[in-house]
């Protein structure tokens, strides 16, 4: 919705469109909201615990935001929390599997259903979230199921807009705040290397959290984007030790980067998964031997209108929190 639009509807109109968000209190989830609302959408949230939700009121109009209970497993609460909807946007997802909770079920059946519920809806756009690297031959089943889980949206929803994210970086993001709080103990920095000689590590391309709010946004009034995959990186490709040296220059703290070799890794992480939220998984590690970078010719930020925003605009603001004290500077506000 374009800003002319958007003051016409004004924050929380009844004209304004209605947007149904499944995932909303995570590190996304809260991001899209607040734009969602910025932009004069109405939102409402689709939570298993509501409770946990409240403060989501606060980031639009009064009654802008409402919250629904609703349980990706059950047909009946996902139906209801996509009733009356203009659109739906998924962002559900787990990093690692516990209990009921497994990539299957959140990944693949929950999307599903959320699909099949948003069109017997009537909804008139479907985005789902995915991830850079999903593919039927990934290495790791969190990368297999989040292909599987476009499949069975597709499926069910045509024209639904598939959104590939890479890692998310921003002030709450879980990559760079781990390195800071591991070099801000130790100056030594594991490095997974793929073989011997390998000293660089697996390619990523961070993204700035907000950019992929913003394009999902966007996404909602684009026809042209129903249909399509897009591919979400940030403005350089990065590698493993590339993100050490960037830790190491945004803390001013030294780092010694010592190459793991995975099988080592491997039987770390088979202990580490018995911890009640595991710190790493052998699944992480087999998607570390693998690069997680933008297909070549893939739409991207800038087909949703979006420019990246560089990553060293974003860091200083909250990795500065880890340097040592007397060289951490007044810290900026960022998403």
């Amino acid at each position: 919705m374009n800003e002319q639009t958007n003051q016409a509807y004004g924050p929380g109109s009844r004209d304004a469109k209605l947007v149904t968000v499944f995932g909303g209190t995570g590190f996304l989830g809260r991001n899209l909201v607040r734009n969602l609302a910025k932009r004069g959408f109405r939102v409402r949230v689709a939570l298993r615990d509501v409770e946990s939700g409240k403060f989501l009121r606060t980031m639009g109009d009064p009654g802008q935001v409402g919250l629904v209970q609703a349980n990706v497993r059950d047909d009946a609460s996902v139906e209801a929390a996509c009733n009356g909807a203009d659109a739906v946007v998924n962002l559900v997802g787990i990093l690692y599997q516990s209990g009921k909770n497994t990539f299957d079920a959140v990944h693949v059946e929950a999307a599903g259903r959320i699909a099949s519920a948003a069109a017997k809806s009537g909804a008139n756009n479907l985005v789902q979230v995915s991830a850079l690297g999903a593919s039927p031959e990934a290495n790791s089943r969190y990368g297999r199921s989040k292909a599987n889980g476009e499949e069975q949206v597709k499926a069910a929803f045509a024209d639904a807009t598939i959104v590939r994210p890479g890692i998310l970086v921003g002030a709450e993001d879980h990559f760079f705040n781990s390195f800071g709080k591991i070099i801000a103990l130790s100056p030594f920095m594991p490095l997974f290397a793929r073989d011997l000689m390998d000293r660089q590590g697996a390619s990523f391309q961070p993204v700035y959290v907000a950019d992929v709010a913003e394009a999902i946004t966007n996404s909602l009034d684009d026809e042209s984007s129903r249909g399509q995959t897009y591919e979400l990186g940030g403005d350089q490709v990065l590698s493993w030790r590339d993100c050490l040296d960037i830790t190491a220059r945004e803390t001013q703290r030294l780092c010694v980067p010592v190459p793991i070799m995975m099988w080592i890794a491997r039987f770390y992480a088979f202990f580490l998964e018995l911890l009640p939220a595991p710190l790493l998984t052998r699944d992480q590690l087999r998607a570390l031997e693998e690069d997680s970078v933008v297909s070549e010719g893939a739409k991207g930020l800038s087909d949703l209108g979006v420019e990246a925003t560089p990553i060293e605009a974003v860091l200083p603001s909250y990795m500065a929190r880890y340097r040592k004290p007397g060289r951490n500077p007044r810290l900026q506000t960022t998403s």
